[in-house]
């Protein structure tokens, strides 16, 4: 994890796509889209059933790593709103060892308005945390400085003739998108016209390696 000023708060970003918050001990992620699999397969088209147990081992493992006392799911946590109901047993009991063990936070997204609590924890539809805003998705009307998700950023570069896509946060003065933490959700590019109008002039793309984070503008 490496260093992240926003806002007047300092955080550590993770390249696989969440942000630890030592100010509040409180980890957070965007965009996890738990049995996305299972939801395509409702509709014919079967994809491996195994993004849910990928991505929860995934977040399992950096709580163990960070050890936060609380976690902020940014919105869309399931694919559906029926996604909890859809867990396998493994994956079940792996998410809801997590809630029981966490002060854990649902924010509410567009693809699981409606969600029901099955799973522990606890659902809202945003949270204000220290002077930020916590929601699923930004809002360029609200000028107070926000974290969200929803648009799964990823920057794509070519380096030495090669096609390059990583993970990325996008950044404005007042604004933070995190990238998807969920391991079958894609990405946007993070030069697409709708994040640069959620953000405004001046955004910059973020991308965490090993040892820093590299900065990329963005053009208006």
């Amino acid at each position: 994890m490496v260093p992240l000023s926003f806002a007047g708060q300092e955080f550590l970003a993770d390249p696989q796509g969440a942000l630890f918050w030592p100010a509040e001990c409180a980890l957070l992620v965007a965009d996890l889209h738990l049995e996305k699999a299972s939801w395509f397969a409702r509709l014919g088209q079967f994809l491996p059933p195994y993004d849910s147990m990928a991505t929860l081992t995934a977040l399992a493992e950096l709580v163990d790593r960070v050890m936060p006392t609380r976690l902020y799911c940014l919105g869309d946590s399931f694919h559906d709103k029926f996604g909890c109901d859809r867990l396998p047993p493994a994956a079940r009991e792996l998410l809801t060892g997590l809630t029981a063990r966490l002060d854990w936070v649902w924010i509410i997204g567009n693809h699981d308005p409606g969600f029901a609590d099955h799973c522990g924890g606890r659902i809202v539809e945003e949270a204000y945390v220290r002077g930020l805003v916590l929601r699923h998705e930004a809002d360029p009307c609200d000028p107070r400085p926000e974290l969200s998700g929803h648009y799964h950023p990823k920057l794509r570069l070519t380096l030495r003739g090669k096609n390059v896509a990583r993970r990325c946060y996008v950044a404005s003065d007042s604004k933070l998108i995190l990238p998807a933490f969920g391991s079958l959700t894609g990405g946007l590019d993070a030069h697409h016209p709708e994040i640069v109008r959620k953000l405004g002039a001046g955004s910059t793309a973020l991308v965490p390696v090993a040892d820093r984070l590299l900065r990329f503008p963005l053009p208006a």
